[in-house]
């Protein structure tokens, strides 16, 4: 599979750029005086900028090409990491965690995309496991870096390393082999809306309570302080083994069978979150939590990209792959944004238990107001 590891290095670059800021910035502007809400701002309004950018980049993939869109995704995600350096302010903090979303926006959907356009069609589900992969591995160990970092230095290295990572993985991208893009009109029909619906409500509600916990566990539970990054690098892990675990499935048994084991597993593990946030759980409760979300996400990663890819066909890669993107990354901004609301009225144990209602809820209703599946060709 030409090119396909340069695409996963690129991923794995951009992505632990990407995480070593996610729970640092809200971290920070908490402890600068901000309240939950605003710190959950932080996150909300990179991923509002995130998903306002993804419905265009398949069109600006084909009008200037892969290995374009990503270098400049890169160079949006990153350097304006520097400007933290000079603020903490809300002026300064926000309009750049909107910069740095337009960048993700780029990354995120023509990164999904180009894996799909390498792969062969067999192949497709351990080829998107392996970029899950290479994506959790990333955050594994960017997600409490920047914590440990944050903790027993600055901030200011981790946001020196967040302008410097994503700058890096531009020598993957130099190594990628040049790949045009499917146009829409050379399979005929233009594909409904409603048929992606399934695949990104059912992201969107994984990413809901994901990006609630990257974004505010630390905060949520001060007295376990210590084990947060821990919690933070096992979730990353055990994505991992479930994104690539469920891609290895669905080359054999189909696109989509696993989703409601993912989602079951994500909405349960909400519980015992909720318990540690109120102080009646160790941390062995945090760990076991942290392992059973990951697993579950993972499923909920992987079957719903492979879905929405057998829905859309191979003339709309770079729908299904926005499609999936939009619903990941709306739901990480709402779920931040959600959950920062409902814990600065009723507390972090009340809104940690309100996600575990959501995650299952969202995707039964788009199931049961969706259109039936099309069975397109895979990619």
């Amino acid at each position: 599979m030409p090119g396909l590891p340069a695409a996963w290095a690129m991923a794995a670059g951009a992505f632990a750029g990407f995480s070593l800021l996610l729970p640092v910035v809200p971290q920070a502007v908490a402890d600068a005086g901000g309240s939950g809400t605003l710190a959950g701002a932080v996150t909300a309004v990179f991923m509002a900028a995130t998903v306002l950018t993804q419905p265009a980049v398949p069109r600006l993939v084909r009008a200037r090409g892969y290995r374009t869109v990503l270098a400049a995704g890169c160079l949006l995600l990153g350097l304006p990491s520097l400007l933290l350096l000079l603020s903490l302010h809300p002026a300064v903090v926000l309009p750049t965690s909107a910069v740095r979303g337009i960048g993700f926006g780029m990354i995120t959907v023509a990164s999904a995309a180009l894996v799909a356009e390498l792969a062969p069609a067999r192949l497709l589900g351990r080829a998107t496991g392996a970029q899950g992969i290479a994506i959790a591995a990333a955050q594994m160990v960017g997600l409490p870096l920047g914590l440990a970092v944050a903790e027993r230095a600055t901030t200011a290295p981790v946001f020196v390393l967040g302008a410097a990572v994503p700058t890096v993985a531009l020598l993957a991208i130099a190594r990628l082999p040049r790949v045009v893009a499917r146009r829409p009109g050379a399979a005929g029909s233009r594909i409904p809306l409603g048929a992606l619906a399934l695949p990104a409500v059912a992201i969107a509600a994984g990413a809901v309570a994901y990006g609630g916990l990257t974004s505010l566990l630390a905060i949520a539970v001060p007295a376990a302080a210590g084990y947060v990054a821990a919690a933070l690098a096992l979730i990353s892990a055990s994505t991992l083994v479930g994104r690539y675990g469920a891609g290895a499935v669905a080359d054999r048994i189909g696109a989509g069978r696993l989703l409601p084991a993912g989602l079951g597993l994500v909405a349960v593990a909400m519980v015992p979150f909720a318990l540690a946030a109120d102080e009646r759980g160790g941390a062995a409760v945090l760990l076991g939590a942290a392992v059973a979300f990951g697993l579950g996400f993972g499923i909920v990663q992987n079957d719903a990209l492979m879905l929405a890819f057998r829905r859309a066909g191979p003339a709309h890669i770079g729908a299904a792959s926005a499609a999936w993107n939009i619903g990941f990354d709306a739901g990480t901004g709402a779920g931040s944004l959600l959950l920062g609301g409902i814990a600065t009225v009723a507390g972090y144990p009340a809104a940690f238990a309100t996600v575990a209602l959501l995650v299952p809820l969202l995707p039964l209703c788009a199931r049961i107001a969706g259109p039936s599946e099309r069975r397109g060709a895979a990619p």
